[in-house]
């Protein structure tokens, strides 16, 4: 599912919404999520599942063409944890792979 499903989603569930109104709604909700998680704080959406930032701690790593060691800094990276309902109805759910 891209953004633009979402979008189309959500102006056709609820009928009193123009598909601008609806892109409106979907852009503030992912640009509230990314600027929470940016400052560091952590989000749990009840049924679905929480995102958080993860640290990957500094490391050496090797180029792969040079063999040469390189200094791998320090990164956050967002992780997500599903929920336990959402574990559940995915794994209960059959596969259809031609989606």
């Amino acid at each position: 599912m891209t953004r633009s499903d979402l979008v189309e989603l959500l102006a056709e569930s609820v009928g009193q919404i123009t598909h601008r109104d609806a892109e409106a709604a979907v852009k503030t909700i992912l640009n509230a999520m990314s600027n929470a998680l940016v400052r560091g704080h952590r989000i749990e959406i009840r049924g679905f599942g929480s995102f958080s930032i993860n640290r990957r701690p500094p490391r050496m790593g090797r180029n792969p063409r040079t063999g040469a060691s390189v200094h791998i800094p320090e990164r956050r990276v967002p992780h997500f944890k599903p929920g336990k309902a959402l574990r559940e109805a995915v794994g209960t759910q059959p596969v259809d792979l031609e989606d």
